[in-house]
């Protein structure tokens, strides 16, 4: 994780931050499944960790190789006219390090009632009393919306900055650029 890449999303009088923010990010996760690419990290710089604001920036971190081989590829097409792009550079020797990870919430008892229902065949009342509505999770963390490939079901993608840390961690990321243990360069 020696160099970073920035892309900044540009102000559209037509489409949100939020909106061009997510269709940056289902782009890019596009590309990281094709490439099979398990070793760039993404950050938001500009986040809101508990507002749901993503700030206008998607940092990309990885080894210049992996990152010039993203940015040689045609991901970005149709996207073009709306961010700014930077060319890989070097990692401050300054920066601190961080996990940034998905959050998987369980906020509809209703949603988890029918796939009970639809796995166990069970009727709404037996439902409803394994699931009951306090069960429901909320979350003020910020999120990409995204559409499933293999599903065509829209998601949101809720995102967590963890505690800054002195020194990285190595590990893989998923294919959404996130990790539940290896770190990315703050800064």
């Amino acid at each position: 994780m020696d160099h970073f890449v920035d892309i900044e999303v540009r102000p559209d009088p037509e489409f949100g931050n939020n909106q061009l923010m997510s269709a940056l990010y289902g782009k890019l996760h596009r590309a990281l499944v094709a490439q099979g690419c398990n070793r760039i990290g993404v950050s938001l710089p500009g986040v809101d960790g508990f507002g749901g604001h993503l700030g206008t920036r998607l940092r990309l971190h990885g080894e210049l190789s992996a990152l010039t081989t993203l940015l040689s590829s045609d991901w970005l097409t149709g996207m073009r006219d709306h961010v700014a792009l930077t060319q890989p550079a070097r990692v401050p020797a300054s920066a601190q390090h961080r996990v940034v990870m998905r959050v998987q919430v369980k906020s509809s008892p209703e949603r988890l009632r029918r796939r009970l229902m639809r796995r166990h065949d069970l009727s709404e009342q037996e439902a409803c009393q394994r699931i009951p509505d306090d069960l429901a999770r909320l979350t003020h963390l910020p999120f990409i919306l995204l559409r499933s490939t293999s599903t065509g079901h829209t998601f949101k993608l809720f995102i967590e900055h963890c505690a800054i840390q002195s020194s990285p961690v190595l590990g893989d990321f998923n294919a959404y650029g996130l990790s539940q243990g290896a770190t990315v360069p703050w800064f």
